[in-house]
C-alpha cells in the first residue's frame, strides 16, 4: 500500500533536532543538507523547530545523478566510478552543499532505502553519510542497515545525519 513505509518524524526527534539546532546557533554554525535516499527528512526535521532559519540555510534533495552533479557540483567520474550509493560520492555532496551555500557545515546522505535497488555489492539497507566544515576535514560514515523496510532505513538514516552534524560541529 502506497504510503505505508514513510518515516515519520516523532516528537523526540523533533526535541533532539530543537536541542541541535540552540547547539549549533550558540556556536554560531549554520547549516547544509543534502540528501538523496532520505529525500529532504532530514532538512524537513531541523526545520520543524521554531527559530530553524538562524542554523539552516539550505537543503538540496539530490535524488538523480543528475541532480548530484548539476546542483552540488559532483563529477560524473565520481558517478561512474564508483557510483551513488559510494563514500566518494557522498563527501563530494556535502562539499558541494558548501559550495552551493553560505553554510559552515553540511550533512550528506545516499543510500539504497529498498526494498529493490540492492545488489550483492551494494544491498538495501547500505547508506554512505559525509559532514564537512569549512576550513576542516570532511567526515565520512557507512551505514548497513540491513532490509528492515524502506521506513526504517529512511529514519535510522536520519538519525545517524543528527549523530554526524553533532561530531562535525564539536570538531
Amino acid at each position: 500500500m502506497p504510503g505505508t513505509s514513510f518515516a515519520t518524524l516523532d516528537s523526540a526527534m523533533v526535541v533532539r533536532a530543537a536541542d541541535l539546532l540552540e547547539r549549533l546557533a550558540a556556536r554560531g554554525l549554520t547549516l547544509a543538507t543534502a540528501e538523496s535516499c532520505t529525500g529532504g527528512l532530514v532538512a524537513g526535521l531541523l526545520t520543524e523547530p521554531a527559530g530553524a532559519s538562524r542554523v539552516v540555510l539550505a537543503g538540496f534533495v539530490t535524488y538523480s545523478n543528475a541532480a548530484k552533479a548539476r546542483t552540488l557540483g559532483v563529477a560524473e567520474s565520481l558517478l561512474e566510478q564508483h557510483g551513488a550509493v559510494s563514500e566518494p560520492v557522498a563527501r563530494a555532496m556535502a562539499e558541494g552543499a558548501l559550495s552551493a551555500s553560505d553554510a559552515e557545515i553540511s550533512v550528506a546522505i545516499t543510500g539504497i532505502a529498498g526494498p529493490d535497488g540492492g545488489s550483492a555489492e551494494k544491498p538495501v539497507g547500505l547508506v554512505h553519510f559525509a559532514a564537512a566544515k569549512r576550513g576542516s576535514r570532511t567526515l565520512h560514515v557507512e551505514q548497513r542497515f540491513g532490509a528492515i523496510g524502506r521506513g526504517p532505513v529512511r529514519r535510522a538514516a536520519v538519525l545517524q545525519a543528527l549523530d554526524l552534524i553533532e561530531e562535525i560541529a564539536e570538531g
